[in-house]
């Protein structure tokens, strides 16, 4: 997992809002993830970037709602995937948004 800590680039991402209730036992990959993006690390790649926490008390299903740059969501379920499975399709679509990474691709 420490391989995904410096692949995470947040500059086509408007607004992460990451949403669990602590209680429930399926929540580790929804918290994991929100430690990884919430870092400062992360955070320093775009500081227009919101990231929300929501912690509910209501047995609500984990999921990480995305809102990028151009208007499009990503909506994850956080009890189905692990955290490298989000932080993977975070970073797909983060790649074929950025500007700069697509023209790198046609040098």
């Amino acid at each position: 997992m420490a391989a995904s800590w410096g692949a995470v680039v947040l500059k086509a991402v408007k607004k992460v809002i990451v949403q669990f209730c602590p209680f429930e036992t399926n929540v580790r990959s929804t918290r994991e993830f929100l430690i990884m993006v919430g870092s400062e690390k992360v955070r320093a790649t775009n500081m227009n970037c919101e990231v929300i926490t929501e912690v509910k008390h209501d047995r609500s299903e984990p999921t990480v709602d995305i809102t990028f740059l151009d208007g499009e969501r990503l909506v994850m379920k956080g009890s189905k995937l692990t955290t490298e499975e989000m932080l993977s399709a975070l970073q797909t679509r983060c790649s074929a948004k950025d500007p700069q990474a697509k023209a790198g691709d046609k040098k």
